[in-house]
């Protein structure tokens, strides 16, 4: 598993164990597991300043931060998390509104098309569903899809994909993570739901293209083997919203799409509901050297380091890890200047990256995807693939 990846499966457990402890009341314990997640997604953030999903980590780490506030400076914690009664009479909707707001990312990152390197098939898949209706709605007759599951081993664009497509046609951007939903602070988690899907239809029906993009889809709708009341009210409310949303008759330009890396533990209630299926594999030679020349767009090379033998070499390695790669081949660079001690002198700049270099790193790191996992994509694609 890569930095990159290791830290947001961090943030996301220590988020995960945060609600779980909130629920239960304990409040110390939740207030430091968020404080963890908080930690983790900054580093992140520090750690790769240019990557486009910044914003969402950063849009979450204050939604943890607020929770965090509350926790230390709120009257008592309500029994099951429920949500607080409101103050004052007229006090409700602000209160729903407040936080509704901490629970989604509504400013959508700035992805475009060209950081999305390869995925021919899947962008070509999301152009059909989304960007060619809203260019010429007069073109479909038939209507359009309006579920899209894209899904694939972690680290290879999924996210990004999303992101591209609501900002090809200007779409409002409600990016949600499941967690976030299930978390009865932020009230009733069917409730959250049916605000989510309101909140998207309210901007297409003013004709502003929307997109819900759900991430780590199972962990909010896969398969349970016991399940609370809470858990089956907000699956039934999601399957409720979701047929809203595809209902044939209208032609509103609203969008769901879900992430997952684990397709199979999806229902298929839900999997039909998806009218694209959509495989995001590891990239090819061809789109693995298209990502090393555009993380090292900005980096000083030797003449020695040839994009197409790192493409071979790294070979089962997806997206995220070649900008693990190249990032980390840089600090080694970096490192190096630190303590020949030339970092003092302003006027001295590190030497360039060489071919060495990347080997060194490409020696030391492995595919952070098994080929058994890529065999089970493959054989969920087979089964349920609708391009």
């Amino acid at each position: 598993m890569s930095a990159s990846q290791e830290l947001e499966r961090a943030a996301t457990n220590h988020a995960l164990e945060a609600v779980r402890l909130d629920k239960q009341g304990a409040r110390g314990m939740a207030i430091a597991m968020y404080q963890k997640a908080i930690e983790t997604l900054l580093t992140l953030v520090q750690l790769y300043p240019d990557y486009g999903l910044n914003q969402v980590y950063i849009q979450r780490a204050r939604a943890y931060q607020q929770r965090v506030r509350v926790l230390q400076g709120a009257g008592p914690i309500h029994s099951q998390m429920e949500a607080p009664p409101p103050t004052a009479k007229g006090d409700s909707s602000s209160v729903e509104k407040a936080s509704f707001d901490e629970l989604v990312l509504k400013e959508k990152p700035e992805v475009k098309w060209g950081e999305v390197v390869g995925l021919e098939q899947g962008k070509k898949a999301v152009k059909e569903a989304i960007v060619y209706p809203v260019q010429r709605p007069d073109l479909f007759p038939l209507g359009w899809p309006r579920g899209i599951l894209l899904f694939g081993p972690p680290g290879c664009g999924k996210t990004l994909l999303a992101a591209a497509v609501a900002t090809e046609i200007d779409a409002t951007f409600v990016s949600v993570d499941a967690a976030s939903i299930m978390s009865k602070w932020l009230g009733e988690a069917e409730q959250n739901v049916a605000r989510l899907f309101n909140s998207a239809r309210k901007s297409a029906n003013n004709g502003r293209p929307s997109i819900v993009f759900i991430d780590e889809l199972d962990s909010l709708i896969g398969r349970h083997s016991s399940e609370v009341g809470g858990e089956a009210r907000v699956r039934n409310q999601f399957l409720k919203e979701m047929d809203g949303i595809i209902d044939k008759g209208k032609n509103v330009h609203a969008y769901v799409i879900g992430a997952t890396n684990k397709p199979w533990d999806l229902d298929w209630p839900f999997i039909r509901r998806f009218q694209k299926r959509i495989l995001v594999p590891l990239p090819d030679h061809h789109s693995r050297l298209g990502m090393f020349k555009l993380y090292t767009t900005n980096l000083n090379l030797t003449p020695d380091v040839d994009h197409h033998e790192l493409a071979r070499l790294s070979e089962g390695c997806c997206g995220s890890d070649i900008r693990d790669i190249c990032q980390s081949a840089y600090l080694k660079v970096i490192g190096e200047f630190f303590e020949s001690g030339q970092a003092n002198n302003k006027s001295a700049k590190p030497r360039p990256l060489s071919k060495e270099h990347f080997k060194q790193i490409l020696e030391d790191r492995k595919p952070s995807v098994s080929p058994q996992m890529l065999e089970m994509y493959n054989r969920w694609f087979d089964a349920f693939k609708a391009l």
